[in-house]
């Protein structure tokens, strides 16, 4: 029984690492002002920090994100970007969706606040998502390449990307 616990341990390990060296998928979405981009270009030759949410819950959660990266001189420079998934929410919503979302949202944090309607199993995976109703965030390098990622409530886990800044 130990043994199988250390494979599937090792399995668990490799997977993550495999997951850390994926490419960010390259889905076209809009910012909440009203822009069309694909985040994957967006984020390319600077660090950047993704902070992703699933559902109306996980999306709840991501706020709390923003506002404590943007609180820490940390991440001052560092691009941040919100993202919501809402490919599963039915296409006649999705419009009431994304007004509420733009009501919530500072207009200086618009540009930066991305709606992604597809490819939804891609950005799952990216983020290697488990749990719906909780932040995704993952940390970038200017190449792309996850530093660091996690999911959970900001006041628990901000202090382990901070420490993934350094």
């Amino acid at each position: 029984m130990g043994i199988r616990k250390l494979a599937l341990g090792w399995v668990g390990l490799a997977a993550s690492l495999a997951a850390a060296g994926q490419e960010m998928p390259k889905t076209p979405g809009d910012t909440l002002s009203g822009k069309r981009l694909v985040l994957a270009d967006e984020v390319r030759g600077h660090a950047a920090v993704l902070v992703a949410g699933f559902s109306r819950q996980g999306g709840n959660g991501t706020g709390a994100w923003v506002k404590a990266i943007h609180a820490d001189s940390a991440f001052a420079g560092m691009a941040v970007y919100e993202i919501a998934e809402i490919a599963g929410a039915p296409s006649l919503i999705r419009g009431v969706i994304k007004s509420g979302m733009k009501k919530g949202v500072p207009a200086a944090e618009q540009d930066h606040f991305v709606v992604l309607t597809q490819d939804e199993k891609q950005w799952r995976s990216y983020f290697d998502v488990g749990d719906d109703q909780v932040a995704y965030v993952a940390l970038l390098d200017p190449t792309g390449k996850i530093l660091w990622r996690g999911h959970g409530a900001a006041a628990d886990l901000e202090p382990r990307l901070k420490a993934a800044v350094r």
